[in-house]
């Protein structure tokens, strides 16, 4: 085969420095030709096996004899199917551990960045099959229990924040996890600030928390007595309870009616009305404005001045702004009901208005629509007039991007809120639009062609037609959930809101209940979570309870079991 020849060979570095680190400077010397072919291919292998290296101390190679160590062996197994057998050569089980036992004195007296570099060459040279076995015994080293560790470490303020982001269903498994985790959650108060950020958040929690009471326990620190962690854990499902309850009277119809009386002394009927927790203020056929408290259904105040029916309102924290049959716009002070201002633009009855944010639109049998400015409300400038319906103007609606009128011309139009320049015109209804609604991109209307249609403002398309009155549909308001119409026949209806602009949903499906009690036509209507308040042709302003339901013809009281006190002890 040919002279054979000696030639040096680098061996793999970390060889070098644990030889090093156990006192060996050394030369490496590997018999054989250079293809490796000499001594029939024993001292240099394809499957990467060195053998019979010899270490020779380098101060003495030349006058001492041959110092000779049999280094272990390095082989990378093939992959097969089996176990893995014979990853190492050694001559005994015996050597194995006193080599071992060396190797990790050695590894033991290296830096950690030494040691990490050392397993790093170990790796490697290892196969995939021997990759796998490490992942599997490194992974369950690599996991930590944070949320018992931080708190070890004097961070309990950060396992609680990471817990607080939990819904209730992960907090309450969250609570088996072990004692520590429980730990946490009780003495972070979890389940307390879970219910304050739904009350945050969601308008049904904040109307719970405020008509059952126990929004008195939330929104305090711990400096202040609070109940503990299980009263708040105990009332959670309480909660859901109520909330159940309201969406099934809501599907059912079930609901407690309170009905004000408004006794006008002329023309009957009540055009319009707003509300809030402690009042409810109407304008009437007769030209007044009455005032009448939400709980004892007494009039509190009756303010005149109009010399024609008030058919639109809106109010705020400081003012009560009118719209009359007499063309004019009045705006008063909500708490004396003193006049602040009369505006005289529109040449016939102003049929609707809103105001928001220093703005305000009114609208006009006339067929123009204002846009005025309201610096305070004795400073009110009319900035634009806007024309192109060809009909009386019956309604109008705003946010910072648009405003939206309607007409008896039985067009939508839409107009730029910052320029006042038209923008698009939505076609569909075959009659007169009586009443509408905007919010987001969603425009709901109502028209004599005693449909409601809902459209996408974006593009102009109509989403989905309601059918189902058989009267004029005079007034209608929507939230999340529900859309609430009613018509000219005296029937009020709830619709499914999230269905209807499901196409897929069935027409049948999408009115939920239909409420009949008013004796006339329904001229306007306000809902939230847990009522509708309507006012009708028949003088009436109806309230229609859906939180304090009826049991055996007794209205549900605010018993201790809905009331959630907390009795410290």
């Amino acid at each position: 085969m040919g002279k054979s020849s000696s030639r040096l060979l680098s061996p793999p570095p970390f060889v070098t420095r644990l030889c090093r680190r156990a006192g060996f400077p050394f030369s490496l010397r590997v018999s054989g030709n250079k293809h490796g072919a000499g001594d029939g291919g024993q001292n240099h292998r394809a499957d990467g096996e060195y053998s019979n290296i010899s270490v020779m101390d380098s101060q003495t190679a030349d006058r001492s004899p041959k110092i000779t160590v049999i280094k272990p062996t390095f082989i990378c197994p093939q992959v097969s199917n089996g176990p893995l057998t014979g990853s190492r050569k050694r001559p005994s089980e015996g050597n194995y551990e006193k080599e071992k036992d060396v190797c990790i004195q050695l590894f033991d007296q290296w830096s950690e960045a030494d040691q990490v570099e050392f397993v790093e060459h170990l790796i490697s040279r290892m196969c995939h099959y021997q990759h796998g076995h490490i992942n599997s015994y490194l992974k369950p080293m690599l996991q930590r229990d944070f949320i018992t560790a931080l708190p070890a470490q004097g961070l309990d303020h950060i396992a609680e924040n990471i817990l607080s982001f939990l819904d209730a269903r992960s907090l309450c498994s969250a609570e088996l996890v072990c004692k520590e985790w429980q730990r946490v959650i009780s003495e972070g108060m979890l389940w307390k600030k879970l219910i304050e950020r739904m009350v945050r958040t969601d308008p049904l929690w904040k109307g719970l928390s405020e008509r059952h009471q126990w929004e008195k326990y939330l929104f305090k620190n711990r400096t202040t007595e609070v109940p503990p962690n299980s009263y708040y854990r105990s009332l959670y499902p309480k909660i859901i309870q109520d909330i159940e309850t309201i969406e099934a009277n809501w599907r059912c119809g079930r609901h407690n009616l309170q009905r004000i009386q408004c006794r006008s002394e002329n023309s009957k009927g009540v055009y319009c009305l707003q509300y809030d927790d402690e009042k409810i203020i109407s304008g009437l056929r007769d030209n007044s404005i009455k005032i009448w408290d939400k709980q004892t259904l007494e009039c509190l105040k009756i303010l005149t001045g109009h010399t024609g029916s008030v058919l639109c309102l809106q109010y705020d924290e400081r003012v009560i702004v009118t719209g009359s049959s007499d063309s004019t716009v009045r705006v008063w002070d909500v708490t004396s009901g003193e006049v602040l201002n009369t505006l005289i633009h529109h040449n016939e009855a102003v049929l609707h208005l809103r105001f928001c944010n220093g703005l305000m639109v009114t609208c006009s049998k006339d067929r123009s629509i204002a846009v005025w400015d309201m610096a305070s409300p004795t400073d009110i400038s009319l900035r634009r007039v806007l024309v192109g319906h060809r009909a009386a103007v019956n309604v109008v609606d705003f946010d910072d991007k648009y405003i939206v009128s309607a007409s008896g011309d039985r067009t939508i139009k839409v107009w730029s809120t910052s320029t006042c320049e038209f923008v698009r015109t939505l076609n569909g209804h075959k009659r007169g639009i009586a009443c509408l609604q905007y919010r987001d991109r969603l425009v709901v209307s109502g028209s004599s062609d005693n449909t409601i249609r809902l459209w996408d403002i974006e593009c102009g398309a109509c989403l989905r037609v309601l059918e189902g009155h058989e009267e004029l549909v005079r007034c209608i308001r929507f939230d999340n959930k529900r859309i609430v119409s009613g018509a000219y026949d005296g029937k009020i209806k709830v619709w499914d809101l999230q269905a209807a602009l499901d196409p897929r949903a069935p027409a049948s499906t999408l009115c939920l209940r239909t409420l009949v009690e008013h004796s006339g036509r329904v001229f306007r209507l306000q809902f939230d979570e847990f009522q509708i308040i309507s006012s009708s042709h028949d003088d009436t302003i109806l309230i229609w309870d859906f939180l304090n339901v009826s049991t055996n013809g007794q209205t549900e009281g605010r018993s201790p079991s809905r009331t959630y006190t907390y009795i410290s002890r």
